[in-house]
């Protein structure tokens, strides 16, 4: 426990320095957080243009849509924020970059992940946070302790799935190198996927999005509670508040994969 306090600590100072190095550059900063802001709303316009031309998109109305596309924005965009470097894998397992941080003390996952971070990512935030707000406005909810609670838990805990997700899938760079397309189908493809009701899709995507890669447990699910909203697919309720469990065996499972990984990681100079 205290290592992990240790390293959580250590994090948050090089996170901290990080951040004091980018806001010396006030003007860049605020540019490319609104540009980053803009880009990501494009995405909700695109659920705005679908429902100009519909009533309900599979039984769902657009302020529930925009709720489901609020919980998943969120979600990724703190998923991008923490762990956005990993994109950056492939090309250091290539080069040899990876190489270095085998020798240091710290593990490489956490060296990953602090390598970098890009503050101008707040701008899908803040994006997401102001979808939200419309949404809950928008909504009809009948509030209780409970499903205020949901909602304040699907974003941690939809955010550890992505993590998870992400550290998974491109771990398959230590043994193809060149992996890092396939990985993106899976986060940046899931995040797109988790914005819209999974009984949207055909019988075998649903399948894949609850079983295999657990998307609908980031956005769908908790969304059903809080909506209080049956289930299109029927399925049990229990479903609903399944995501902490969820989470927990994707990280460990991403942990795991990670380890393995890299134990069969084979340098760049053999």
């Amino acid at each position: 426990m205290g290592e992990l306090r240790e390293g959580a600590a250590l994090y948050l100072r090089i996170i901290a320095a990080r951040i004091r190095a980018q806001l010396q550059y006030r003007a860049s900063f605020a540019l490319e957080t609104v540009g980053m802001f803009f880009v990501t709303f494009l995405d909700f316009v695109v659920i705005l243009i679908i429902f100009a031309n519909v009533p309900a998109l599979a039984g769902w109305s657009r302020a529930e849509v925009a709720l489901l596309y609020a919980i998943s924005a969120l979600c990724f965009a703190f998923t991008d924020l923490v762990v956005g470097q990993l994109d950056w894998l492939s090309e250091w397992v290539r080069n040899g970059t990876f190489d270095g941080m085998l020798v240091r003390p710290r593990g490489t996952l956490f060296q990953v992940i602090s390598s970098d971070f890009q503050i101008r990512r707040v701008g899908k935030i803040v994006q997401g946070l102001l979808v939200l707000v419309y949404a809950l406005v928008a909504l009809d909810i009948q509030w209780t302790p409970a499903r205020a609670l949901m909602l304040a838990a699907a974003i941690p805990v939809g955010t550890v799935i992505f993590i998870s997700i992400w550290v998974l899938t491109i771990s398959i760079v230590f043994w193809t190198v060149d992996g890092r397309e396939a990985a993106n189908a899976f986060t940046y493809g899931g995040s797109f996927l988790a914005q819209f009701p999974i009984n949207l899709y055909d019988r075998w995507l649903r399948r894949f999005l609850g079983y295999v890669v657990p998307i609908a447990f980031v956005a769908y699910f908790p969304s059903l509670y809080i909506l209080d909203k049956p289930d299109p697919l029927g399925l049990p309720s229990i479903l609903q508040f399944a995501a902490p469990v969820v989470a927990v065996v994707t990280a460990i499972a991403a942990g795991l994969v990670w380890r393995v990984a890299v134990r069969h990681y084979q340098s760049a100079g053999g």
